[in-house]
């Protein structure tokens, strides 16, 4: 029985929102009606309504994609997402010696949120708020091996953040195949000359999201990756579970 304090406007919303997401970003009102199963004049005024605000645009061809308004959202969810993860990420650079990161798949690239610098003079410095690709990082791939490989080519197809050159899409599946296979994500030097990165993917929190370590190669060698892969995957239920008791 649904809760007596919910409001049906506001759930229908959020569905539609959501089926938006699911679809890409980017659908007809028929399509997410039929999704949501609710009447199409109904999906037609919630989607009115949210292009007066700005969180769906109306495209040319009568579709509706989700809205500028909405990154401005995302971003602060994403920010007090990783401000609250903090503690957990300190924790974990602590043990493995090296930094952490934390990012969050954003439509066409992954966007770091949050990170823990290890305590070392050499060590590795992503930006909080950098958009970087997600066919040749660690944290991208790792959530690319959680999509069906049909949703992954629509996402590599898709011009990648900044100038990063177009992704050999056979070389990336057979790589995020790997990935699946093993449990963990590898990027070898694809980011950055001398720096090896594992990645595992998070369930739970406002958006698809990676945990990464990085550290030089000379340091994160082939002969830690099982046990620094098994760090990162408890690290990440221990995030997940966090998420889904505060939602």
């Amino acid at each position: 029985m649904a809760s007596p304090h919910r409001v049906q406007s506001v759930d229908r919303t959020v569905d539609v929102l959501e089926a938006l997401a699911d679809a890409g970003g980017a659908a007809r009102t028929k399509d997410l009606a039929a999704t949501i199963e609710l009447p199409i004049a109904t999906v037609h005024r919630i989607l009115t309504t949210l292009t007066a605000r700005g969180l769906v645009l109306q495209l040319a061809d009568r579709s509706y994609s989700l809205g500028p308004r909405l990154v401005r959202l995302g971003a602060v969810a994403a920010h007090q997402v990783g401000s609250e993860a903090q503690p957990v990420l300190a924790e974990l650079a602590e043990t493995l010696g090296e930094t952490v990161n934390l990012a969050f798949f954003t439509r066409d690239s992954m966007t770091y949120v949050a990170q823990a610098e290890a305590a070392r003079s050499m060590r590795m410095f992503t930006e909080v708020g950098r958009r970087v690709p997600l066919y040749n990082t660690g944290v991208g791939k790792a959530v690319l091996a959680t999509f069906p490989d049909d949703e992954v080519r629509a996402l590599l197809s898709q011009p990648a953040p900044g100038s990063a050159p177009k992704p050999d899409v056979p070389a990336v599946l057979a790589e995020i195949a790997r990935a699946r296979e093993r449990g963990y994500a590898v990027d070898d030097e694809e980011q950055e000359i001398g720096v090896r990165c594992l990645a595992v993917a998070v369930e739970g929190g406002p958006a698809p999201a990676g945990l990464s370590v990085s550290g030089p190669t000379s340091r994160l060698v082939p002969d830690s990756f099982a046990e620094v892969a098994q760090a990162l995957r408890s690290t990440a239920a221990n995030l997940a579970d966090g998420w889904r008791r505060a939602g």
